[in-house]
């Protein structure tokens, strides 16, 4: 009688088993597509970063180009520290500040976003024309660089500025990416903009400390006995300033394109079809030319909204030079 009695209560343990069994595994495939979800929205946010940080390399070339000048006349100890604070307050800007107001525009004000986002194109064909005209002129913008004094408090003052303009062009690069991806999801979106806030950071901070340590790591080398370590090192020296000129004539003419660009494009969204519809029909002249159409077209597009970028700039240049200043009221 004990042997039935047996197997009456192991039936129902095992009948119990296989369930728990078949849930675990469905419980481990859930888990797994969970991860693979998860894994392919970090590469969609990854490749939508990177494509927002793209957008913003007129901005970028330019702020790489002008910080170097906030270290100028420091101690070579103290340049990479400032460096460091300078990114910081960056990145404050970007995440603290300007992304929460950027997310919550694009929520509510997705039309909002494209006016501030033309203005800030304005702006940049301001900056780009401006340059020029300075250049033309023989104004080598030695007078819109901070000048950097020695002392705690010069150092502070100094980070504080280069702080301030940082925001200004933090502000730019982070709604030229919003427009972007301004059409994905809430969330994604604000992860999208961390992103891109973190890269461009890093990579300008980073090639900001690079350039100003460049002529130091040269000096150092021309000191060692090595005669191909000494060429070596003088070839670092003497190609720091020629960087410098490259890397403001890069920007210059990457202002001028990306704002011409955004001028372009946000007036046809806005309603105004005209000048983008001249540019597309250049592209149309050099579609069918072959293997190179791709080329030709976005070197016309581009050629195209640097010189509406240069035309918009001088206007708004003119227009800023008949304003009164508060330096000459203050001479006079």
């Amino acid at each position: 009688m004990r042997a039935p009695s047996s197997l009456s209560h192991t039936a129902p343990v095992v009948g119990k088993d296989v369930p728990m069994a078949g849930g675990l595994v469905g419980l481990l495939d859930d888990v797994a597509a969970l991860a693979k979800l998860a894994a392919a929205s970090i590469d969609d946010v990854g490749a939508a970063a990177g494509r927002a940080s793209v957008k913003a390399a007129g901005v970028v070339v330019d702020d790489t180009a002008v910080t170097p000048g906030y270290v100028r006349g420091l101690a070579a100890e103290r340049e990479l520290p400032i460096i460091r604070q300078i990114a910081t307050g960056s990145l404050r800007n970007k995440l603290l500040f300007i992304l929460p107001v950027a997310i919550v525009l694009s929520e509510v004000a997705p039309t909002l976003v494209e006016i501030i986002l033309m203005a800030g194109g304005a702006f940049l064909c301001y900056e780009g024309a401006h340059k020029i005209v300075c250049a033309l002129g023989g104004d080598d913008h030695d007078h819109d660089v901070p000048v950097t004094m020695l002392g705690p408090d010069a150092e502070k003052a100094t980070v504080a500025g280069a702080i301030r303009t940082d925001f200004i062009l933090s502000a730019e690069i982070m709604v030229i990416s919003l427009k972007e991806v301004i059409d994905e999801p809430f969330l994604t979106r604000a992860a999208i903009l961390a992103v891109v806030a973190l890269l461009i950071t890093v990579v300008v901070y980073g090639v900001v400390a690079a350039i100003v340590k460049m002529d130091d790591v040269g000096l150092v080398l021309t000191r060692r006995p090595q005669q191909r370590a000494q060429r070596t090192g003088r070839a670092l020296v003497r190609a720091m300033p020629v960087l410098m000129r490259w890397l403001s004539t890069i920007g210059i003419a990457a202002m001028l394109w990306v704002g011409g660009h955004i001028l372009l494009v946000g007036a046809d969204e806005l309603g105004w079809h005209g000048p983008y519809d001249v540019v597309h029909n250049l592209e149309e002249v050099v579609h069918d030319t072959g293997a190179l159409s791709g080329v030709l077209e976005w070197l016309v597009n581009t050629a195209a909204s640097a010189v509406v970028g240069l035309a918009v700039g001088l206007v708004v240049t003119a227009v800023v030079a008949k304003l009164p200043r508060r330096d000459r009221a203050a001479a006079h």
